[in-house]
């Protein structure tokens, strides 16, 4: 019977060395003689003819030399200085002269290159052909069927390292395009998972950013150029990376990843490769912690981006993403050939480039003019939030004119936008078909307001956007109109159903001051006459927030539409800072009959729970979520106004956290009525499904409801005649005699 085994060292050893594998090459080459042996069923395995092939001078002085080892180990060497003839080397060597035909061929490689040896031997009829590799490179060849893959490892019997990765991806983007590279998502997915694939098998990949929250990342892009920000969550978890959430700014992101490392590692079947893709040096003590526990630690990033700290560190492994990925730059882009065809199938959706043209085309018709400077367009993007930063305002910029969206017209700064730019063009087409439809049907019929459905539905008959790629179904047409809403092209509001005043519909009109061709015609309404909706507030406040500054109205759309417990995931001192703004508002308007608190008493009294700024983080949040209204108040006892907060008690949220403080009272004071010391043990026995307890013990005892006693540490007294005690437990109010 005739056995061979042919392993490509060069191969291997390459491999090996990728994927952060340390192989004994003795226990290799004997393992892959046996296994050989076995697999081919010969009685021992000196009838096994077994062959290692490289080019064995690039060892020379290596400790161990390969070359010696494979020799020890009953090996034929084979010298092949190129890999290009290497099929012919060892078929010129071994095979053309032997007529003696072979009943099994074991390949012990990963690379195509010995491939071609298949059809050039000659075998029996009941021959059988294996290749051992890392991964199967016979898919899509025209020996997938004939010939049998076994992954190495397996054959060997050796373990895989297991493999986390976590992407800093909010610092890894605006990295590359700070350096000048376009953000193509579905290549850098595909360059990530490959790499992290290289060193094992990949147990979790994660993905951190401000994803859906609108400019807080530079655009990124297919391979058309065509803007899918919206779409990156779902690509992602299609290539099985998990997008989480964190608010923008590297602080959030740090945090929330030196969180998920650290409990992480803590598990007994934890990864032994961590991958970090960032450079943000505030990683370098987590980074230690986790080498400290015996893991391989590697750190991706961009060249010229990443600290000096972690790259002086002598412990890690530096690899830069730039090196492994085929990125673009805007330069290269902008002088690719636009492929036309392409760009007509792709269904045409709103998009950073869409909120550039709007923004623009609103712009010039306030100024009356075509011609935009650059740092006047990045102002209106910052302050109307399509950007969170002039820096990334003025990337995003940079993008659109290498796209061909906007054209520079001379080095101060000036720009225009390209009318014949398609995105230009659709944009603008899309933008005045929808406003001229709202228009009309406002002024045809009479009607303050346009119906969200009845909207959809005209858009569905528009002819001027019956082209490729748009007027697709309801879910095109809605999109746009609500990209139109937050560029503030159209106005949305909640207006009572006509059959059912409880129900709110939303409906559709122009901005007050605007017709359809976007032209101030009708001046501010004032408060008496205003129309839009209070939502809880008091028609004076509902007021003040529709027609407040553009710039206040924006404070904390970040925070639109994160729930509670999203902010506690992502911001736990922020969410805990919530409840007790919340519990001490309402107990001081409420003690004082005040319609508000003034703000600056209360961070006074909050300031020893405020970490790293969490009070203005909970306030900002609050308000994007209408829970609560700051404002500017008379203050009775000074001639000036104060700045003061107030409870919006109608909202949701609102309600949840003092039903929850109306149910801590209601334990306190059945405590209380039984003579029970009110301890934070106490409480966990007699409420055990009560969230944060301690976080609640804080709060009474903050709001002076407990007070500690006096030489008995963790224990407290209840204030039974306090206001909010009385008002829960449903006493009388007092006598007037």
């Amino acid at each position: 019977m005739a056995a061979y085994l042919i392993v490509d060292v060069d191969d291997l050893i390459q491999r090996f060395k990728a994927r952060g594998m340390s192989v004994d090459l003795q226990e290799l080459s004997v393992g892959l003689r046996g296994g050989a042996a076995l697999a081919a069923g010969v009685p021992n395995a000196s009838l096994l003819r077994a062959i290692a092939v490289a080019d064995w001078s690039k060892y020379a002085g290596a400790v161990p030399d390969p070359q010696t080892v494979f020799r020890a180990t009953g090996y034929d060497l084979c010298e092949a200085k190129s890999r290009e003839h290497l099929h012919d080397i060892i078929h010129l060597t071994y095979f053309a002269y032997d007529p003696d035909p072979i009943d099994e061929l074991i390949l012990a490689t990963t690379s195509r290159d010995l491939l071609p040896l298949v059809r050039r031997i000659k075998t029996t009829r009941a021959s059988r052909i294996r290749l051992w590799g890392a991964e199967d490179v016979l898919v899509g060849t025209e020996f997938a069927n004939e010939v049998i893959f076994q992954p190495l490892e397996a054959v060997l019997g050796i373990q895989t390292k297991n493999v986390s990765l976590y992407i800093d991806f909010e610092n890894i983007a605006i990295s590359l395009s700070e350096h000048g590279f376009v953000v193509n998502l579905d290549t850098l997915i595909t360059s990530l998972v490959a790499k992290a694939r290289s060193y094992g098998q990949v147990i979790k990949m994660s993905a951190y950013a401000p994803w859906g929250q609108r400019g807080a990342l530079p655009p990124l892009v297919d391979h058309n150029g065509r803007e899918i920000a919206d779409e990156a969550p779902t690509r992602l978890l299609l290539a099985n990376i998990d997008p989480v959430f964190n608010l923008p700014g590297k602080n959030s992101a740090d945090v929330r990843i030196a969180r998920d490392v650290l409990v992480d590692i803590s598990h007994s079947e934890s990864a032994d490769v961590i991958i970090l893709a960032s450079g943000d040096r505030d990683f370098n003590d987590v980074l230690n912690s986790v080498m400290q526990r015996g893991k391989t630690v590697i750190l991706w990033g961009v060249r010229g981006s990443m600290s000096r700290q972690l790259t002086n560190h002598p412990s890690l492994t530096i690899e830069y993403i730039e090196d492994f990925t085929p990125l673009q730059t805007h330069q290269s882009l902008s002088s690719a050939p636009v492929n036309a065809q392409a760009q007509s199938a792709e269904v045409f959706v709103p998009s950073q480039w869409s909120s550039v043209v709007i923004q623009f085309d609103r712009l010039a018709m306030l100024n009356n003019t075509d011609v935009l400077m650059t740092s006047d367009l990045i102002e209106r993007l910052v302050a109307l939030g399509v950007v969170i930063s002039r820096q990334r305002g003025e990337d995003l910029i940079e993008q659109a004119l290498s796209l061909g969206i906007l054209q520079r017209l001379n080095s101060q700064g000036a720009i225009m936008l390209n009318g014949v730019s398609p995105i230009v063009e659709k944009t603008r087409v899309i933008t005045e078909a929808i406003r001229r439809r709202v228009g009309n049907t406002l002024k045809v019929r009479g009607w303050q307001y346009v119906n969200y459905g009845f909207l959809l539905k005209g858009l569905e008959m528009e002819r001027d956007l019956m082209r490729p790629g748009m007027n697709i179904d309801d879910q095109w047409r809605s999109q746009w109109i609500d990209a139109l809403v937050r560029e503030g092209v159209l106005q949305r509001d909640l207006v009572s159903h006509r059959l059912n005043p409880d129900d709110l519909v939303p409906v559709i009109r122009l901005p007050d001051g605007e017709d359809e061709d976007g032209l101030a015609t009708r001046p501010q309404p004032s408060p008496a006459s205003s129309t839009t909706p209070s939502y809880g507030f008091s028609p004076e406040v509902a007021y003040a927030r529709a027609n407040a500054p553009t710039a206040d109205r924006l404070v904390g759309d970040k925070w639109l539409m994160l729930t509670p417990q999203q902010l506690a995931e992502i911001d736990p001192n922020a969410a805990e800072m919530t409840v007790r703004i919340i519990v001490s508002v309402e107990q001081f308007t409420s003690f004082r009959n005040f319609a508000w608190c003034p703000l600056g008493s209360l961070h006074k009294r909050l300031k020893p729970f405020d970490i790293n700024m969490a009070f203005q983080r909970a306030v900002e949040y609050l308000q994007a979520n209408n829970v609560v209204f700051v404002g500017e108040y008379q203050n009775p006892q000074s001639p000036y106004s104060t700045k003061g907060i107030s409870v919006v008690t109608t909202s949701a949220y609102a309600c949840e956290v003092l039903a929850l403080r109306d149910n801590v009272v209601r334990l306190l004071l059945h405590l209380f009525d039984r003579a029970l010391p009110i301890t934070l043990a106490r409480i966990r026995e007699e409420a055990p499904g009560l969230q944060q307890p301690d976080l609640w013990l804080s709060i009474m005892e903050m709001e002076n409801v407990l007070q500690p006693v006096a030489g008995r540490s963790g224990v407290y007294s209840l204030f039974r005649t306090h206001h909010t005690v009385k008002q829960v437990a449903g006493d009388p109010p007092p006598s007037n005699a």
